[in-house]
């Protein structure tokens, strides 16, 4: 059950990088501010322990908040916000070296909160230091200071923004089939269940479509899977310039593909389904002959689940290939 457990969390840290940078913090917070607040008490400096002890308490907190709710953004301006407020307090109690701890601050809260609110908060933080803090005596010290801050936070914005965009960037591979630059099965799930959603909130109509290029098997081993590709490619292109900007195509597996249209009722459905099958039909060919697909078609029910409803178009399908394929069953009008 531990190493359950324990698997569950490193995957968790794995894959949310904000929750790993909040854990970080308060790794940091655990290893080193809490003996610093066992010094100063030992030094009889009860302020600054007391306030080393509340920051650690805080950031703690804030640590099993995010890991119990899943709530990494909120948590993380909250502890972006706590962090500040703290550099503040620290660099007034501690003369000299206090303002050394609001570096560290300053590049977090670029990975703890969005940029335009760490921006925000980091100003707010440099200007109150620069104004009531007594750790820096002279004017040297203080444009030093506001010089050193500002190109820390300079440095930390560029960082994290290009590290967002990377992650995005990542984020997007891993829902896009590499071959076609459809949808993958991945993104599909979380459509369809998003659909469902959608309808049971706003009465929102969907359709699903799934549609299987006929023998396809025999064009890869006949003409080789390099020319097999290109189809897919082409067939990918042709089903996103016939179709609405708000519909979803996706690879469901091999030469199988799903189609997700929203808004649309029983006649919009077969209008759309039934231009495919001509436009793949007539504008997809292999060397010898044309290429056809099968399709099989299904309207969201009231109340349905996802999986029922993606099985009733993949049952359709079945008995569209059964039908001699190059054909179309739409279950509703079974």
């Amino acid at each position: 059950m531990a190493t359950m457990k324990l698997k569950v969390m490193t995957e968790r840290l794995r894959t949310d990088f904000q929750l790993s940078i909040i854990t970080l913090l308060g790794a940091a917070a655990i290893f080193g501010i809490v003996p610093f607040a066992f010094y100063r008490f030992l030094e009889h400096n009860y302020l600054a322990g007391f306030t080393d002890a509340i920051i650690s308490l805080g950031i703690v907190i804030n640590v099993v908040y995010a890991w119990y709710t899943g709530e990494t953004e909120r948590s993380g301006f909250v502890l972006a916000v706590f962090c500040c407020i703290a550099a503040v307090v620290i660099s007034s109690l501690l003369v000299n070296v206090g303002h050394m701890w609001v570096y560290p601050v300053l590049v977090a809260t670029f990975f703890l909160t969005r940029p335009t609110a760490a921006i925000l908060l980091n100003t707010a933080t440099i200007v109150s230091i620069v104004i009531y803090t007594t750790s820096l005596q002279s004017t040297e010290s203080l444009f030093a200071f506001f010089t050193t801050c500002v190109v820390v936070s300079a440095c930390a914005f560029i960082f994290a923004l290009r590290n967002e965009h990377q992650r995005e960037e990542m984020a997007n591979l891993a829902r896009l089939d590499p071959l076609t630059g459809a949808r993958n099965r991945r993104s599909m799930d979380d459509a369809l269940k998003l659909a469902v959603s959608t309808a049971e909130r706003v009465g929102t109509t969907y359709a699903l479509v799934i549609l299987d290029l006929d023998y396809f098997k025999r064009i890869n081993d006949k003409h080789g899977h390099s020319l097999g590709d290109d189809i897919l490619i082409h067939l990918t292109r042709l089903v996103d310039d016939s179709t609405r900007q708000t519909d979803q195509l996706f690879r469901f597996g091999g030469e199988e593909f799903v189609l997700l249209m929203p808004g649309v009722d029983l006649q919009g459905m077969k209008a759309v389904v039934y231009s495919l099958r001509q436009k793949i039909r007539y504008k997809l060919r292999s060397p010898d002959s044309p290429v056809t697909a099968s399709f099989g078609a299904a309207l969201l029910h009231e109340g349905e689940t996802w999986e029922s409803w993606l099985k009733r178009a993949d049952d359709a399908l079945y008995r569209a290939k059964d039908a001699g394929r190059d054909c179309i069953i739409i279950d509703d009008e079974d």
